[in-house]
C-alpha cells in the first residue's frame, strides 16, 4: 500500500485494525468448503466499508486477506473488463 505521499506501507491485518471478524456479516460465493467469503468493515476510526475482508470457507488456518476500498474497486473493475476470464481455463 502507498500513502498519499507515495511511501510504501505494510498491509494492515484484521487484528491491527481491531476488527472482530466473527461479528461481521460474511457474503459467500457458494456452498461448502472452498467458497470465497467477503465482508465489509470499518476500522476503529474509519467509516463502515472502509476495509474489504476476504477468506476461504473451511481454511484451517482461518486466514483473512485485507484490502482497502481502492484495491477492491480496482479488482471489481478488472472483473467487469474481463481481465480474469483466462483464469477460468
Amino acid at each position: 500500500m502507498r500513502t498519499s505521499g507515495g511511501d510504501v506501507t505494510s498491509k494492515p491485518t484484521v487484528e491491527s485494525l481491531g476488527i472482530d471478524a466473527a461479528a461481521l456479516s460474511w457474503q459467500r460465493s457458494g456452498d461448502g468448503e472452498g467458497a470465497i467469503e467477503v465482508a465489509f468493515a470499518g476500522g476503529p476510526d474509519g467509516p463502515a466499508g472502509e476495509w474489504v475482508l476476504m477468506r476461504v470457507a473451511g481454511d484451517p488456518a482461518e486466514r483473512i486477506l485485507v484490502y482497502d476500498r481502492h484495491e477492491w474497486e480496482c479488482f471489481l473493475d478488472g472483473v467487469r473488463k474481463g481481465e480474469f476470464d483466462d483464469a477460468l481455463g
